[in-house]
């Protein structure tokens, strides 16, 4: 298994920069926190994982096409042991799923809902080893 932060049930354990500057991020943060980038291949994109002291942290990646009117922004995960099941549970608590459960290839499966009060926030069950 990857060397995430932590893959514990209702740990917060990535976080996400979409950014209309992927290069100016990048050099911003790297500066700022000493954050080492690694640059990896994905469907369609380049995403740039975040470590620190030997761990993967978060990442960067440019804004998707479907919300290029959104502005910057960094997005939190929480580790959940069943996305499918906890994205509903959290639909019947009153969330509205933006984003069902989907795959992400050789990591996991996330979603993104939105809770009662407005906050977004992503739930992603990371692969076995």
């Amino acid at each position: 298994m990857e060397h995430y932060a932590t893959t514990k049930h209702g740990a917060f354990s990535w976080n996400e920069l979409m950014t209309t500057d992927v290069s100016a991020a990048k050099a911003f943060y790297a500066e700022l926190f000493g954050w080492d980038m690694h640059d990896e291949q994905a469907p369609g994109m380049t995403y740039t994982v975040l470590i620190t002291g030997g761990q993967k942290v978060g990442g960067i990646m440019a804004m998707p096409e479907d919300v290029q009117d959104a502005p910057p922004a960094w997005g939190a995960y929480v580790t959940v042991d069943d996305v499918d099941k906890q994205t509903q549970r959290a639909s019947q608590l009153g969330a509205t799923v933006i984003l069902p459960p989907c795959d992400i290839p050789r990591v996991g499966r996330f979603a993104v809902i939105r809770d009662p009060q407005g906050a977004i926030l992503s739930l992603i069950t990371y692969l076995q080893a």
